[in-house]
Formats: C-alpha cells, structure tokens, sequence
C-alpha cells in the first residue's frame, strides 16, 4: 500500500435553504395572512479521527468534499428540512491546518475524535416572520446563509509507542515481522523499507503496543537526503526508540552515532528521547568480534542487547525489556500549538464593508446584506425601504456619510443599484 502523510483537501459546507413568500389560501379564512415556511440548516462539515487508517491516501483520489444544502421553505408555513452533516474519517495522529492563515486548527490524536471545520449555512426564514400590525402581508423572505469554502492541509504524524531506527538493512523490517503479525517486504538491499510499517506486538497482559519501523534514515536526512526528511516526524509521538545496528558492517558505532546526530539535528526533542540498543546479525559475527563490539558501546554508555532478528535469538529478552519501557514510559506531551478556528463557524454574517468605487459611487459587500440584497425586489417601495432601514441599522448608512455620500450618487449592493437622497424615509 502506497504511503500519503500530507495532503490538502477542499471542503464546502451547505449552504441554508432560502425562506419563501407564501399566504393563507383556506377557503374559509378572510385576507390569509403570511404563510411562508423557513429553509433548512445546510450540512456541515466534521473531521473524525479513525484508529483504523493509517495513511492519507485516499484523499489523493478524491480531495473535493461539499455537504448537502438545505431543503428551501414551503408554503403553509412547512419548513424546509436540514441537510445532514458530512463527516470525513482520517487517521489518528492527523494535523490540519488552514491554508489562508496558516494555522494549525485541529491535532486529532484519539480515535473517533472530531473537529468542526466548516458549519452549515442556517436556513432563511419565510414571510411568516416580518407580519407586523404595521404590516401584515410582508412580501419578502430571507435567504438561506451560503456554505463555507475552506482549503485545508492534512499532516500525519504517526501514533507509535516505539519507534524503530537504523540503517537501511540493519534488519528492522525483519525484527518486526517476528515480534507482530506485520508483513513487510523484506530483501537484501537497502531501502527495502520505502513507507511506514506498524506492527501491534501482544504484550503478556494480552493487550498490545504498536511499533513503527521508519525508514530511509541516513547521513543528510535531517536536510532531505534519502526518505528520512519526509518520515522523521513520525518519531515525535514515540514513548522512545529502538535503535538497531548492523553487527556486520565495518563501523558499527559510526552508524550508530550517524543515526543520533541525524535525530538531533532534526530535533532536539527527539535527541533525547530513551533509546534501546539491540545489536543484530550476531548470527554472523564471531564471538572476539562481538566482544569488541560490546566494549566499545559500553565504552559510550551503551549496554546494547545482542539479537539475530533472522534466528530468533535473544528476540524474547528485548520484547521483555520494550514492554517494561513502554509500561513506564509515558507519550511526549505535544508540543502542537492548536489555534482558535473561527474560520469554521465564520460566514461574515456581521461583517460589512463600504467602498468609493469613484466620486459618485459607493459599493457596500458583507455576507448578510448582499444575501438579502439578493431577495430584495427593487420595483417594491416596501422592500427598498426595508432594505435601507436594515442598512441603518447596520450602521452602513452612517458610514456612508462618514464618506460623503452626497444626494444622487449611486449606492451598489450586490446586483441593487440605489440612489441616496437625504429626504428619504428610512423608516
């Protein structure tokens, strides 16, 4: 399975379902009155964390997700019925960030976690609403608030109890097909490993820790050499590290020490993450070779464990010990800043703004006022002056003469073109 850790995705929310104008038709009810029904909620949209994924790709087939709108309002008063909330499953240890402002707005690290990132439009209401003593047959409604269109990036992290070093064909994908049911591909050359491979080891209690054996760890991996750039930072989220070294190579303890500086230089947090040594391929060292070797990891503060992942010796020592460390050393606390994500529930609802397009014309946009210039019917005195009475009560009229709007000149709202008079009545 090909291995995806950061994609971006675009998602849309639905969009609320208008308002209508409709009256009382019952043969035996004189002058009906208003009987317009309100839109539906549009769907929104939700991030869910599943323990049961471990990589992005999926989303490198469809990137694209938008909820279903609302249902538009009815007559006889029947509302509309509310869309149904979508909800994109992605791994566990998944990072997502917003694209426009940069900031880290979720960090899903427990399974069925969930974030809001983009809310459903609220429905609009129908006529049934603006019925006053003063006016009892309103003829408009309100339309439904347009969705939210967000791009958004997914990092994945992943969430490992051990994570497993060495170089290219030191033997970790052969020491975690023996100590897990994970069967990765395994031959005598390196980078062998070219993904991720997680493997659940039972612990004696019956449950069980996951290990991940991260490849392409090199010389230079820490400024993009080989595979290591793009896979350190799933050994963040470690408890600590298996460090295996090849036996059989001529300096084992350069290999060793290429390894940790690598981790330091990407992170200092890693560098000092608890490491367990195990020397492997003890199968093919002779036993003055493998004492030398010993001596001189303990020469550095090393007690190495001595294993052959290919035989199976000493295998049961070192799952002893991994157990032990993984029952007593706790997760790193994250170190993810989360940001407050206003953008999810945002649909500039009360923002506005007025512009001097040029000396006689103003332009005003805002997400409420455009959406009810949209359904305001420049023909019908009635609606114009309740569209300027919701301007003054906006504020935008003031701002507007902050400006110095002068009678005559042309006022655009969305598609309404209106002139400004100072003798109008806003009322």
């Amino acid at each position: 399975m090909q291995f995806i850790d950061k994609v971006k995705i675009k998602i849309t929310s639905g969009k609320g379902g208008n308002g209508v104008v409709a009256w009382r038709r019952e043969k035996f009810v004189d002058k009906g009155g208003p009987a317009g029904g309100d839109g539906g909620k549009g769907g929104s949209v939700y991030l869910i964390a599943d323990e049961g994924l471990s990589t992005l790709l999926d989303f490198t087939y469809r990137s694209i997700f938008k909820a279903d709108n609302g249902e538009n309002g009815f007559k006889k008063s029947m509302h509309g019925k509310s869309a149904k909330d979508l909800y994109i499953k992605v791994p566990t240890g998944t990072i997502v960030k917003d694209l426009k402002t940069g900031n880290i707005i979720a960090d899903l690290v427990k399974h069925e976690q969930t974030v809001l990132v983009a809310k459903g439009g609220r429905g609009g209401r129908g006529n049934i609403h603006f019925c006053t003593p003063q006016n009892r047959a309103p003829q408009y409604c309100e339309p439904g608030e347009p969705g939210i269109e967000r791009e958004l990036q997914l990092e994945l992290k992943l969430l490992a109890d051990v994570g497993l070093l060495g170089l290219p064909n030191a033997g970790k994908s052969t020491f975690i097909s023996k100590v897990s049911a994970a069967k990765p591909k395994i031959a005598d050359y390196p980078f062998t490993t070219i993904v991720p491979n997680l493997g659940v080891v039972r612990k004696h209690s019956g449950d069980g820790y996951v290990i991940a054996d991260i490849p392409g760890l090199i010389e230079g991996a820490s400024e993009g050499v080989g595979l290591g750039h793009d896979f350190l930072r799933h050994v963040e989220r470690c408890r600590f590290l298996l460090h295996i070294v090849d036996g059989t190579e001529i300096d084992p303890i350069k290999n060793y020490n290429t390894i940790n500086q690598e981790l330091a230089k990407y992170s200092e947090k890693l560098a000092k993450l608890h490491q367990v040594v195990a020397i492997n391929k003890i199968d093919a060292i002779d036993y003055e070779t493998l004492e030398e070797l010993v001596k001189q990891f303990e020469q550095i503060g090393v007690k190495p464990f001595l294993i052959s992942a290919f035989t199976g010796k000493n295998i049961e020592e070192l799952k002893n010990e991994l157990e032990h460390d993984v029952d007593t050393i706790e997760k790193p606390v994250s170190d993810i800043v989360v940001e407050e994500d206003l953008e999810a529930v945002n649909n500039d609802d009360g923002w506005w703004d007025v512009q001097k397009l040029n000396k006689n014309t103003y332009i005003v946009n805002g997400g409420r006022i455009i959406r009810i210039s949209q359904v305001t019917d420049p023909r019908s005195t009635e609606q114009i002056i309740r569209f300027q009475n919701i301007m003054i009560s906006m504020g935008i009229m003031e701002e507007l003469k902050r400006l110095g709007v002068q009678n005559g000149d042309t006022i655009m709202v969305g598609k309404l073109e209106l002139e400004y008079w100072d003798d109008e009545v806003y009322k």
